[in-house]
């Protein structure tokens, strides 16, 4: 999804309801979702094409990392010295970072990795992220079973 989508952007309850429709099963065919909503099969693929354009939606297939041969996700804390934002643009970059947030608080970025191996996870660690010019420390928390993991939150 767009970091840059804007967001004052206001949907209306039929869009709102083709996000929730979606949210549910990212596989639901456009004439399925436009019966729901009041739209047409058309009507309903163009108004998810404005939605997609818009950085507001994307349609994923969500996997489970050790199913497909990722022994090792964490959730690394990083600390900067300089602008967050440059530090987080360079995280995105990184091969393995499937996710980075800056927050306010102990870490300046949270950043969420997926690896092979506990190796992989050590190699971004010192090769990669501690190597950044302006990262002052890390700390890790590596994932030992992913408990609940939900997109269906709806909209407001």
């Amino acid at each position: 999804m767009s970091p840059t989508a804007d967001r004052s952007t206001v949907l209306d309850r039929v869009s709102k309801a083709i996000v929730e429709q979606l949210q549910e099963d990212g596989r639901r065919s456009y004439a399925e979702i436009g019966k729901a909503v009041g739209l047409s099969e058309t009507a309903t693929r163009q108004r998810v094409q404005k939605l997609q354009d818009a950085g507001i939606l994307q349609i994923v297939a969500v996997t489970d990392p050790l199913q497909l041969g990722f022994a090792r996700q964490a959730m690394i804390g990083v600390r900067v010295s300089g602008d967050t934002r440059v530090a987080a643009a360079q995280m995105t970059e990184l091969p393995g970072v499937t996710y980075v947030v800056s927050t306010a608080g102990s870490f300046d970025l949270l950043v969420e990795v997926v690896c092979e191996s506990d190796d992989d996870l050590i190699d971004l660690l010192n090769d990669r992220i501690r190597s950044l010019p302006d990262v002052v420390s890390t700390e890790t928390f590596v994932y030992l079973k992913l408990h609940r993991q939900l997109y269906n939150w709806g909209t407001r």
